[in-house]
């Protein structure tokens, strides 16, 4: 730098310091500086003001914050609205005033941690731009409804974006942070099935969205339920596969297909299905989980509007699992008449039921009555009868003949035929049945026959070794089984013996309709549901 241009700014540094150690100059210095200091204070104060206005658009304070009587005044609406806002579950509380007393402890704890309280006036609108973003294929309402962040069952949507499941829709929530970071706008909430866009709050109402929230909760009119036997109208899932309402597939959740069977089954009489098709007919007489999955269970199978061709049952089998302490669980073969005998009896207990005949829906379908006379033989050869007594039953377990011991001259093992006439002549009265454990002789004769018969063919025998399987095959006819020899004497006037296959479960045979019913695979053992004609 030249030596000019170094005397110059000398110069005008001694010149300021002059003029700042004048004291004529303080009142500028001082005056500007405030004037600077105002000018600051009032662009904070519109910045201030503009926050305020934008969060006015989807906020409301509530004034005072120190104060929360004003809970007190708000409807039952309001109120779950304002549990929904600060994190906190409602499902538990029935009455107003519990809600009321939770929610203001709530909102003094909220207090304490500076979080003020703000209820989110949301409101309804019909043109949500993100509609176009829901994705349909990737929807599945079958499993458990519970957050994938925090595992819990409460307040939980579903993302029609992804079909994840979340928490919550308040600020901080697992449902309000995903559609900030995945860009995902559009939930559903899991139990009131309202849709709601996210982070903005506000509820979308739109008749496009009728077929996933029918989806989400089947429902059937009496009209409906009317027209379901014969019925033989095929749907449409998403990807254009064809199939029939209530003939669907049940998903393999490792070894669970014992279960499927039996599901499949009881879903075929048709007095059992349509009363689960109402959720009207047991939801105010209990509340029990496997009950109230099973009617949603049922409803699925014969929702027309289903996006797939198959239904899962992960949450029935959650419900039985948690119902029977394990012993029917995901991943365990089980005996299916075990599970029957399980499932029938919980129900109707569940329902109300007593001993009392007809007493619940299980009992109308499936009791029926059979006299049993316990025999003793003397040393002279003559029979003598111990006691004689009438005993309800759900289903009726046959015997069937052991297989030959030899082989053929081919050196081949034969497996035999029996017609099932030959196996229900245990229950004609006549021929007795022998009782390892007593040593007694047992007569059955059927002296009530129900509406809906579940026979059992007793084919798996435990030794010593392993379970043994009778591989004898049994005939029987798809209609017209006739019961008349086994009730002869104790038939009424006004009761038919007759009756037709409504749906079978053995092992070896596809999937394929008949006359009444369906014929399922399973692994175990055979069961057949006859109606009565």
């Amino acid at each position: 730098v030249s030596y000019p241009v170094f005397c110059y700014f000398l110069q005008y540094y001694f010149i300021l310091l002059f003029l700042c150690d004048d004291p004529r100059m303080d009142g500028v210095v001082e005056d500007g500086s405030r004037k600077r200091k105002a000018e600051r204070a009032e662009d904070d104060d519109s910045d201030e003001d503009d926050v305020v206005n934008d969060e006015s658009a989807t906020n409301e304070e509530v004034p005072p914050e120190d104060d929360v009587e004003f809970v007190n005044v708000l409807s039952l609406k309001e109120l779950k609205d304002l549990c929904d806002d600060h994190g906190l579950s409602y499902a538990g509380l029935v009455e107003k005033e519990e809600i009321v007393r939770s929610l203001k402890e709530k909102l003094q704890l909220d207090l304490k941690e500076g979080i003020p309280i703000r209820k989110r006036k949301g409101g309804q609108r019909r043109d949500c731009p993100y509609l176009d973003t829901i994705n349909r294929t990737l929807l599945d309402f079958d499993f458990e409804k519970v957050c994938s962040v925090t595992l819990l069952n409460l307040n939980v949507y579903a993302c029609l974006v992804c079909g994840k499941y979340f928490q919550g829709r308040a600020r901080n929530t697992p449902a309000y942070l995903h559609s900030l970071q995945a860009n995902h706008h559009v939930f559903i909430n899991l139990t009131d099935e309202k849709v709601y866009c996210l982070p903005d709050g506000y509820e979308v109402v739109d008749y496009s969205l009728n077929d996933i929230k029918h989806a989400l909760h089947p429902r059937f009119t009496p009209s409906h339920i009317a027209k379901l036997e014969g019925d033989t109208k095929t749907s449409q899932a998403l990807d254009g596969t064809e199939f029939v309402p209530g003939v669907v597939g049940l998903n393999n959740v490792t070894h669970t297909d014992y279960i499927n069977a039996v599901v499949q089954s009881l879903a075929r009489v048709p007095p059992l299905r349509n009363f689960f098709m109402r959720e009207e007919n047991y939801i105010t007489k209990t509340q029990d989980v496997l009950v109230v999955k099973f009617g949603e269970l049922i409803r699925k199978m014969y929702n027309p509007n289903n996006f797939k061709i198959q239904v899962s049952p992960h949450e029935f089998l959650q419900a039985v699992s948690a119902a029977s302490d394990k012993k029917f669980r995901i991943g365990q073969l089980s005996d299916p008449l075990e599970f029957i005998q399980f499932v029938l009896n919980h129900m109707h207990i569940a329902l109300g039921g007593s001993k009392k005949a007809g007493s619940s829906i299980i009992h109308k379908c499936f009791q029926g009555e059979v006299e049993v006379t316990v025999m003793e033989s003397s040393a002279k050869g003559e029979e003598k009868q111990l006691s004689q007594t009438l005993n309800p039953f759900l289903f009726l377990s046959l015997d069937v003949p052991p297989p030959p011991l030899f082989k053929n001259e081919a050196e081949r093992n034969i497996i035999p035929q029996v017609p099932i006439f030959q196996l229900l002549a245990k229950f004609d009265g006549v021929t007795p049945t022998h009782d390892v454990r007593t040593g007694h002789q047992k007569l059955f004769k059927i002296t009530k026959l129900p509406p809906y018969l579940i026979i059992h063919i007793k084919r798996f025998q435990k030794n010593n070794w392993f379970l043994e399987k009778n591989p004898t095959i049994v005939n029987f006819p798809l209609k017209s089984l006739d019961f008349k020899d086994c009730i002869r004497h104790f038939l009424s006037c006004t009761q038919s013996g007759s009756f037709g296959l409504c749906c079978s479960s053995t092992i070896g045979l596809p999937m394929l309709s008949c006359a009444d019913g369906l014929l399922i695979r399973v692994r175990r053992s055979l069961m057949c549901a006859w109606l009565n004609c």
